[in-house]
């Protein structure tokens, strides 16, 4: 072909790692850019392991992230005939074999070829046999041809490979007649006419023996690139147990998939010094030549900061629609979209992260009740803030407009008559008793945002603590 093809192959054996997105980006990056095409390959020939229910949360994360493929979803396991019909036309031309050697004999080889400080692959003991089909349980192994080099340039790590006499006969089929990955992945992305196979570095030792198959088929391989494996930010190995690494995670705790998508492409990745990246804008500068050789790490802090980026870069629509379902979760019922609403989730994307973080610091303005975090109670709520938060409520119920100009003179007039007492020993007291925490956005906003209806009674709430706190002492 004279375009690009690439192709994702992604095993539907739990969810969308946030590895296995970053290489369907790479792909569908490099092909946009090459007005290619773009294949998502399900490789679900792990019977046990695979799930519709799996591949659906791999589609639903590729989707979620915009990453859309132009072929596809294909499926390896419907495939088996031909995969089979490959495997049995090697046997006929004397590329491959029929192996009969035991579990017990092999482990035995490898471990003496291995202890005398050999390689421990396959001595070819079956090679020369000439086995027919009705030799008992047997594998099939391809007669790899042992001058040839199975060398290629790879567009990341450059000159990589080995000698075919490294790697020994290895087997394409086993015993119970099902295809190894490595037979399977050559012979589909052949028929797929796969160009361009961009992958992670796991897979990079696997390639010699894969070469050695396309030799087998008189095929021209495709060009490899290898990209190096997400570690965590100290450096090790990223571990589900340990380390966030879910596409559906992440999406289920508040963060944008354009964040995500900006973070992922920066993720062994470069383009100068830039580090906001659109959709658009990672198709048009993406290139292999700036991928790098080493592990690239997951930076959370630069996830969130990227996150917040974005967050407060969408319009107020856009951002209501993307934080409704988690205002909705913390207010238990749904919530519509108000000005005042866009208002204070405007402001609180200047102190938060995720979705999930500001819906919760929402909370106050989305709830009727709400609890008063108890050491800011304690700092606040104090004896000394009675008379002032008693002569508040009178100005505020009084108060005709609730905005935050007239929010803002009942608190000055307040002031004034409690012998001009500073804002900010007003201004907490009620803070805390309206919102439960000792921080929030500027005192008006946060109080146009909760409304007269919840505001004032919190405060006649909070009295009555402060009240109760001064009957307890005495």
């Amino acid at each position: 072909m004279s375009r690009i093809r690439t192709r994702f192959a992604p095993s539907p054996t739990g969810f969308l790692h946030i590895g296995g997105a970053r290489t369907a980006l790479f792909n569908w990056a490099l092909t946009r850019q090459q007005e290619g095409e773009f294949v998502l390959r399900i490789e679900d020939t792990d019977l046990e392991r695979s799930t519709r229910e799996s591949e659906r949360a791999v589609l639903e994360g590729l989707e979620w992230l915009g990453i859309e493929w132009d072929v596809g979803p294909l499926r390896q396991s419907e495939r088996a005939e031909r995969h089979a019909e490959v495997v049995e036309a090697l046997l006929e031309s004397g590329a491959a074999y029929r192996c009969t050697c035991t579990k017990e004999r092999l482990e035995a080889l490898r471990a003496r070829e291995l202890e005398s400080g050999g390689k421990g692959i396959y001595d070819g003991h079956c090679r020369d046999l000439a086995l027919g089909p009705d030799c008992g349980p047997h594998t099939v192994r391809l007669r790899v041809d042992r001058s040839r080099s199975l060398r290629w340039d790879d567009l990341v790590f450059g000159p990589s490979g080995q000698d075919a006499s490294e790697i020994g006969d290895g087997i394409i089929r086993r015993s119970d007649g099902t295809p190894l990955y490595a037979l399977a992945v050559v012979v589909d992305d052949l028929d797929m006419e796969i160009t361009h196979v961009i992958r992670g570095a796991d897979h990079h030792s696997n390639t010699p023996f894969q070469l050695a198959i396309y030799h087998a088929l008189g095929a021209t391989p495709p060009i490899f690139a290898h990209v190096p494996l997400i570690v965590s930010e100290s450096g090790r190995k990223l571990s589900k147990r340990r380390d966030p690494v879910s596409i559906q995670q992440f999406r289920a705790e508040g963060y944008l998939p354009e964040a995500m998508l900006n973070w992922l492409a920066r993720m062994g990745w470069s383009h100068g010094d830039q580090e906001l990246f659109s959709a658009d804008e990672i198709i048009r500068h993406f290139d292999l030549d700036h991928v790098g050789r080493s592990g690239a790490q997951a930076d959370l802090a630069k996830l969130e900061s990227l996150n917040q980026h974005y967050l407060k870069a969408r319009s107020p629509e856009a951002l209501f629609e993307a934080a409704r379902p988690f205002l909705e979760a913390v207010a238990g019922c749904p919530v519509p979209r108000s000005e005042r609403l866009d208002k204070l989730l405007s402001l609180l994307c200047e102190r938060s992260h995720q979705l999930v973080e500001l819906a919760e610091k929402a909370r106050f303005a989305l709830v009727d009740e709400i609890e008063i975090d108890a050491a800011a109670a304690r700092k606040h709520l104090r004896p000394v803030a009675l008379e002032p938060l008693e002569t508040l409520i009178g100005e505020l119920e009084a108060l005709e407009a609730w905005t935050p100009e007239a929010l803002e003179e009942a608190f000055k007039k307040t002031c004034r008559t409690q012998g001009d007492l500073k804002l900010g020993r007003l201004a907490q007291p009620v803070r805390v008793a309206v919102t439960g925490t000792a921080a929030s956005p500027g005192i008006y906003e946060t109080l146009e945002a909760a409304g007269r209806e919840r505001v004032v009674p919190r405060l006649k709430s909070a009295v009555e603590m402060i009240r109760k706190r001064i009957a307890g002492s005495s």
